[in-house]
């Protein structure tokens, strides 16, 4: 038993590190294609999607969250400096989501509320607070023209408040003259959204994934 206990514990170490390794090269390559994406004028301008609007996605394995974080601020400071021939404009939904919190008033009870009523019930009430209607209003009040770029950021840390193609579907007429890019840590094949590559997220049919 021993020595098939020790070849299956390397298979497992091989399995976990080739997966590791097809992360990491599956990550590289999408930053590449966005950073070159960025410097596009039809990418910029939403040209060459037919009669679709320009909401891509850049799927990545959770576990690079923090390499996303490094390199979306890369981007920025690219963009910042002239390196790059657009205006990027970062916003985190969790950010998002608690603006929207403290507009209503409640983020002292949240707490309050959960200890009192429960986990589950807390989550419902602020899925109704946090519509994607509400979320869309708020992601408005940043300014934007032709020549910037939308880059949302933290859905993973605003679920399951939000889904995201919720989301997207209400932020057609708002940011159709602009470029949405949704950082999002699962996988998107099109039509279906997997967050965490484990939870069904939703299906979204009018996205372009960055691969």
């Amino acid at each position: 038993m021993a020595p098939q206990s020790q070849t299956e514990t390397t298979y497992d170490v091989l399995q976990a590190h080739s997966k590791a390794a097809r992360a990491q090269a599956d990550f590289d390559h999408r930053c590449k294609v966005l950073r070159k994406r960025l410097c596009e004028q039809d990418f910029l301008e939403n040209k060459g999607l037919g009669n679709e609007i320009g909401f891509f996605t850049f799927c990545y394995d959770a576990s690079f969250e923090l390499e996303m974080r490094a390199f979306v601020a890369d981007l920025q400071a690219d963009a910042a400096k002239g390196a790059l021939p657009c205006n990027l404009i970062v916003k985190n939904l969790y950010d998002a989501f608690l603006d929207v919190l403290e507009d209503e008033g409640i983020v002292d009870e949240i707490p309050v509320h959960e200890a009192k009523y429960g986990s589950e019930y807390q989550v419902r009430q602020l899925r109704d607070i946090a519509t994607p209607d509400i979320f869309t209003e708020e992601l408005c009040r940043i300014p934007h023209r032709m020549g910037d770029v939308l880059i949302l950021t933290g859905v993973g840390e605003v679920y399951p408040f939000l889904r995201v193609h919720a989301l997207l579907e209400n932020m057609h007429v708002e940011f159709s003259d602009i470029p949405v890019v949704v950082m999002y840590p699962g996988r998107f094949d099109g039509k279906c959204f997997s967050l965490f590559n484990k939870l069904n997220d939703g299906n979204y049919y009018r996205a372009f994934d960055i691969a």
